[in-house]
């Protein structure tokens, strides 16, 4: 038997490189069809961040006419609900506690007062902070 291991030494364990290519090939596979999936996901995340955190603004500004007898006017702005207006009797906040938050794609929510249906809108340009625009471009308003 010696003589026999001489002539065909033992072959090592590992993989050869047909099976490392078979599992390459299932692994881009996998990311072709999961991966755009994901990113469709991850997208839309964004647009329901930003409509989640319009309606805490909007509870906010509710909030705000409660305890001033009026909503913020376009000049005050989004900012009256975190810094006391000169003209706002009756403010008791700040109303929102962590601050006034950017949009999802950092740029700051806007205010409208009066709104397209007589309250105040509160909104997002989305991703291209442009007016308009379709999926992760449209606009993401209040109401």
């Amino acid at each position: 038997m010696p003589l026999l291991e001489a002539r065909f030494p033992r072959r090592q364990g590992g993989f050869t490189l047909i099976e490392l290519l078979v599992v390459l090939a299932i692994l881009a596979l996998l990311a072709g069809l999961v991966g755009p999936r994901v990113l469709d996901q991850l997208g839309g995340a964004k647009s329901k961040t930003a409509a989640l955190q319009i309606h805490e603004i909007e509870q906010a500004l509710d909030l705000y006419k409660l305890d001033v007898g009026r909503y913020p006017s376009d000049q005050e702005g989004l900012d009256a609900l975190v810094k006391k207006p000169a003209s706002a009797n009756g403010w008791n906040g700040p109303y929102l506690k962590k601050g006034l938050p950017n949009d999802p794609w950092g740029r700051p929510y806007l205010y409208k007062n009066p709104g397209r249906h007589g309250s105040p809108d509160v909104y997002s340009l989305g991703a291209d902070g442009k007016a308009g625009g379709e999926g992760e471009d449209a606009d993401i308003y209040n109401d």
